[in-house]
């Protein structure tokens, strides 16, 4: 723990809010239960995510729609961007079963149906050089992870924790350092994550002046939080959110 000013800060930034119809292109499974999908089309020119912690929303209409207000009024979830171009937009979903809406849709749907991306309407965005990075979280988190991961310079002392299911569902990520996966098995969501969040002492910082991302099932905040207070670092400088509920379909994570 240390009292110095840190060497970086956590910037909001706004965003011009479009909306824009896209057409799923392709789809590649990365493991069971996880898969990216691309999504194209014109409307995609100018979207931009400054923040790898950004949020957009997906409409996915049950069917053809044949105006912009149809498409709005469809149901709707919230995912992290992953990469872009002038044409296309790559997306990753943790697909458990058939519950939810844009995971099965992710999981199911034809080349060539059509759903809206809204926003994002904001970012927050890493500014200045972290001295050292500890990035925790479930398959819902790793689109987030891929992103802060790719800015941790070689050398920069680095920890990075995902849970998943089982062995045989972990995913290639390109990290400076090995990724630490924890299994939950038949346990609870985020069980996994808990378990190693409190056994996190004030002697287990990564390193000084770290940046913090934690985001899984809502119940890792109470323990990701605390780990905060343990090493005292600013929560104005760290990510710790519930990116989902257990048994809420409807639940935002907050921006």
């Amino acid at each position: 723990m240390s009292d110095t000013k840190s060497r970086f800060s956590i910037e909001r930034r706004g965003l011009d809010l479009r909306f824009r119809t896209v057409t799923l292109t392709a789809r590649e499974w990365l493991a069971p239960g996880y898969v990216r999908v691309r999504l194209s089309g014109s409307d995609l020119e100018g979207f931009d995510s400054p923040g790898s912690d950004d949020h957009m929303r997906l409409f996915f209409p049950s069917g053809p729609v044949e105006s912009l207000a149809q498409m709005r009024e469809a149901p709707s979830r919230e995912y992290t961007p992953l990469a872009w171009g002038d044409d296309w937009l790559d997306v990753e979903f943790a697909v458990h079963g058939d519950a939810g809406v844009g995971a099965p849709w992710a999981a199911t749907a034809p080349l060539g149906a059509s759903i809206g991306v809204g926003g994002p309407r904001g970012s927050a965005v890493l500014s200045g050089s972290p001295g050292s990075w500890l990035l925790v979280g479930d398959e819902t988190a790793i689109p987030a992870i891929r992103r802060f991961a790719s800015s941790i310079p070689t050398g920069v002392p680095a920890r990075i924790v995902i849970e998943t299911a089982s062995v045989g569902r972990e995913i290639e990520i390109d990290t400076p350092v090995d990724v630490e996966w924890l299994h939950r098995g038949d346990a609870a969501e985020g069980s996994a994550l808990i378990a190693f969040l409190n056994r996190l002492t004030a002697d287990d910082s990564v390193g000084d002046d770290p940046f913090v991302f934690i985001a899984a099932e809502q119940s890792v905040v109470k323990p990701g939080r605390a780990l905060l207070s343990r090493w005292g670092v600013d929560s104005a400088n760290a990510v710790v959110k519930g990116y989902w509920k257990r048994g809420e379909a409807e639940y935002h994570a907050p921006h």
